[in-house]
């Protein structure tokens, strides 16, 4: 009978270990490097497990909500972060700080970053300028992503079939009188954003604010985060939000896109 180290330096049997447990974190791990989208057999395969057991896990992640199915193609949800969330809490917030200290640095403006936690975007990190914009945001802060520049990147990076769901089972409250809240009219908007890499949002939170964001993707291309430039709209003129905002939040978003794992 094989034995492993215990916590305290000594020995466990194999009995004193969870089979099931292993194997489902072995099928977790199959999405890694870009594989954002698995069969049952391809989990099988990447994993070394027989096909069955595949599956039991699979539809085991899907119904703790952990993972999404078409009928035959898998996928990781963003629910999947609550499982890494002190890694996240320590890792990817360090990592990006610097980066988003520098880019307020740039354009005077505050700047932060956030993930995507269901139908809400988690603030990760922040570089405060004014304190007037944002008031009482910071590490741990929740904001609806429909209606944030963040969590439109964020919610563009899914698959556009699980954005709806996740639009269509979320409270979509006209903040303001600028707030898009009709989900064919925000699929439209995700399309763009998609299509443009960026999402700029015009007082649809708060008037007075306008913000910018742009994914941010590890090494393997995998959308991880968002950053965004938030500012009054006395400063964030459109001529500047294009002109300077923009090209520095790309420059940002490159740099973290070489260093992110």
């Amino acid at each position: 009978m094989s034995e492993a180290v215990g916590e305290a330096g000594g020995k466990t049997r194999d009995t004193d270990q969870m089979g099931g447990f292993a194997k489902g974190l072995a099928v977790i791990e199959a999405f890694g490097e870009g594989r954002s989208s698995l069969t049952i057999a391809d989990v099988a395969r990447i994993a070394g497990l027989d096909r069955a057991t595949a599956r039991r896990c699979l539809l085991t992640l899907v119904k703790a909500g952990y993972a999404t199915s078409d009928g035959r193609q898998f996928e990781l949800t963003p629910r999947i972060l609550r499982l890494g969330h002190t890694f996240l809490a320590a890792s990817l917030p360090r990592l990006i700080q610097s980066t988003l200290d520098q880019l307020a640095d740039s354009v005077q403006e505050s700047c932060s970053a956030s993930v995507l936690d269901g139908s809400e975007v988690v603030y990760i990190a922040r570089a405060a300028q004014h304190r007037l914009m944002g008031v009482g945001l910071h590490p741990g802060s929740r904001l609806p992503a429909y209606c944030t520049s963040m969590g439109r990147v964020l919610l563009a990076a899914l698959p556009p079939d699980h954005s709806r769901k996740l639009l269509l089972s979320t409270e979509r409250p006209a903040l303001t009188n600028h707030t898009v809240t009709d989900v064919d009219e925000l699929m439209k908007e995700l399309a763009k954003v998609r299509a443009q890499g960026y999402s700029l949002i015009d007082q649809e939170v708060e008037i007075g604010s306008r913000s910018i964001a742009v994914p941010v993707q590890n090494i393997a291309g995998r959308t991880v985060a968002a950053i965004n430039i938030g500012a009054h709209v006395t400063r964030a003129t459109m001529d500047r939000i294009m002109d300077d905002y923009l090209p520095n939040l790309f420059k940002a978003q490159d740099s973290l896109h070489k260093m992110l794992p």
